[in-house]
């Protein structure tokens, strides 16, 4: 059975040493008491939590999956997840970076992430459950009223209820627009909501007492599209006035999909027959509230990956130190024992360092990014605001995408490290695979990431979004270039942002002239970009080893040498990718658009 070891050392390196996130936090009065005790002591005992309750119910949770009872619309989870959560409600963890005015412990969304990091490598399929509730927690704090707030939030932020977001329908994913469920106004403020939900996450539980739904409606007369589209709050159980439950409500999970993976995450057919809900701020502009929740899964989802990525390195790193098979090519290392350990081949550390590169690389970015949103969150300054918004509206995709797509490939590195014994379910290794491909798909598929990355936030602002994060790596670059022991990461990254923003000029010229090139260039793209933030952090990342191996001498921390040469792989082997993909890029549509359909 797998194990999953939480990489406690790199969270501390990236939030202390890497981002100094008590240091940008303390000076705003939400976090003045914030320090790096307190951050690592909460990270450790999560780390437990997830090594000791959630990791073991990973294997046997997918292999169980969740069932469902036609007769009386109940899902039961796979064995041990219900008391699972209920340790986690038990210990708090709900509440972790929740408003204190809702019973939350107010910490910042950055500790909650490394949290959440560790969840999803001990148990993706669980982890959907809270991580749902808390993006439903998440809408309702920024668009819910005040009675909705002191009726949901509380109630979420402790765990007793779980939540979920109702969005897809049989005939329409992403494209929101043509959804079709209604909502008939009633005299007493309410609405009644009829229609079907597919794909729903978590739609139905034994977690928890009650599950607030989150379901995007139209309204008679609704415009079409989306701009016609409006936000509804739905609980399972009708809350009363003395805020005990009262009648079940006509929303009902009417089927589970057999899925490829993720099979302990009830993934539910919902029908709502007259259902009871209340509008969750303006009418007609569900699809802008729904997009706090939208937006805070894509980064889940993220994190999802990384976990992903982080766990199947582990477990890969464990096995090659440990199965013996055939001969150095240089000679006997193991002269010992009748083979060497397969760790000493150069293919099989290829295959480890790129996913230790991908978790390393994607820990750094995804928490600056959460870093980003914790500062919008908490300052006064509107500038600073704008900055910080701006910054994550950039981010956000590729934090879904590109950390998605590492995960699969990294997976899929680690599962062929075990050779056959990876292609067998007891080892565990399979199952990450099949999760992480999951992963790439939904909550908007990593295409239309990539379509929102190049059309909307670089092209659409004339390249703004993307000019300020350029700003980040020219200062550094500035800063670290007259360097020597720097010149092997600054070198590239310089190169790699002069190219970046000649590719942006030249996809952005071609577009006036035919939109579609966008569709052509923009995945691409993407990873051209993702490459360029990676490089950005493990240049950073570097200068602090170099630092600290100058510093400590003979007696270095071994974490920084290895730190170090993560660095140099990444620099030498995963960043030239980025060649073939800006050549690829600049191909255009044409080669994708020429065929006649009838030929396919």
């Amino acid at each position: 059975m797998p194990q999953y070891n939480p990489p406690l050392r790199d969270m501390q390196f990236v939030l202390h040493e890497l981002l100094d996130v008590t240091g940008q936090l303390k000076s705003y009065p939400a976090h003045a008491e914030l320090d790096a005790d307190t951050i690592n002591a909460v990270l450790e005992e999560g780390g437990k939590f997830c090594s000791q309750v959630l990791a073991p119910l990973n294997l046997s949770g997918d292999q169980e999956g969740c069932t469902l009872d036609r007769e009386t619309h109940a899902v039961r989870t796979p064995k041990g997840f219900k008391e699972a959560y209920a340790q986690y409600v038990e210990g708090g963890w709900p509440s972790l970076s929740s408003d204190p005015t809702y019973g939350g412990q107010g910490l910042p969304h950055v500790v909650n992430q490394s949290f959440y990091e560790m969840l999803n490598g001990a148990n993706q399929a669980w982890t959907m459950y809270p991580g749902l509730a808390h993006g439903a927690y998440e809408c309702l704090h920024a668009h819910g009223s005040p009675e909705q707030k002191q009726l949901y939030l509380p109630k979420l932020v402790s765990g007793q209820w779980i939540g979920t977001m109702c969005l897809t329908e049989p005939h329409c994913g992403t494209d929101l627009g043509m959804l079709r469920t209604k909502a008939e106004p009633q005299a007493d403020g309410s609405y009644r909501l009829s229609g079907s939900k597919i794909f729903i996450s978590g739609g139905e539980s034994d977690f928890a007492e009650n599950i607030v739904h989150l379901v995007l409606a139209r309204l008679p007369e609704a415009p079409a599209g989306s701009k016609g589209i409006s936000l509804f709050v739905v609980p399972k159980f009708l809350p009363q006035a003395d805020g005990k439950l009262g009648a079940r409500n006509p929303i009902f999970c009417t089927g589970l999909e057999h899925k490829m993976s993720i099979n302990g995450s009830a993934t539910c057919q919902i029908t709502l027959d007259g259902a009871a809900g209340w509008l969750v701020g303006e009418p007609h502009r569900g699809l802008a509230a729904m997009f706090v929740m939208m937006n805070a899964a894509r980064i889940g989802v993220g994190m999802q990956g990384l976990g992903l990525t982080e766990v199947a390195y582990q477990n890969a790193v464990a096995y090659a130190k440990d199965r013996l098979q055939m001969r150095s090519l240089s000679g006997p290392k193991a002269t010992d024992k009748p083979a060497d350990p397969i760790i000493v081949h150069p293919d099989v550390r290829k295959m480890l360092l790129t996913a230790r590169a991908y978790a390393e690389g994607g820990r750094a970015f995804a928490m600056w990014t959460t870093l980003q949103i914790d500062r919008s969150l908490v300052t006064d300054d509107e500038d600073e605001r704008r900055e910080c918004e701006d910054l994550v509206a950039l981010a956000t995709p590729i934090v879904k995408a590109f950390l998605t797509d590492n995960a699969w490939l990294a997976t899929s590195h680690c599962m062929q490290v075990f050779g056959g014994h990876g292609y067998v379910k007891e080892w565990g290794m399979e199952q990450f695979v099949r999760d992480a491909r999951i992963n790439m798909i939904y909550e908007g598929t990593n295409t239309i990431q990539s379509l929102d990355l190049l059309g909307r936030k670089v092209l659409a602002d004339n390249g703004k979004k993307l000019k300020a994060f350029g700003r980040l790596i020219a200062e550094f670059v500035e800063e670290e270039g007259v360097r020597e022991d720097m010149q092997e990461f600054v070198n590239p990254l310089a190169d790699l942002g002069d190219k970046v923003t000649k590719l942006t000029t030249e996809l952005g010229m071609k577009a006036f002239g035919n939109a579609d090139e966008v569709g052509g260039a923009a995945v691409d793209y993407l990873r051209v970009v993702g490459h360029l933030v990676y490089g950005y952090f493990f240049a950073r990342m570097a200068k602090i080893a170099l630092d600290q191996v100058k510093a400590q001498g003979d007696a270095v921390e071994p974490f920084y040498t290895a730190k170090l040469h993560t660095a140099r792989f990444y620099f030498a082997k995963l960043l030239p990718e980025t060649a073939g993909l800006i050549r690829s890029a600049r191909t255009g549509v044409a080669p994708l658009m020429a065929m006649d359909e009838a030929l396919f």
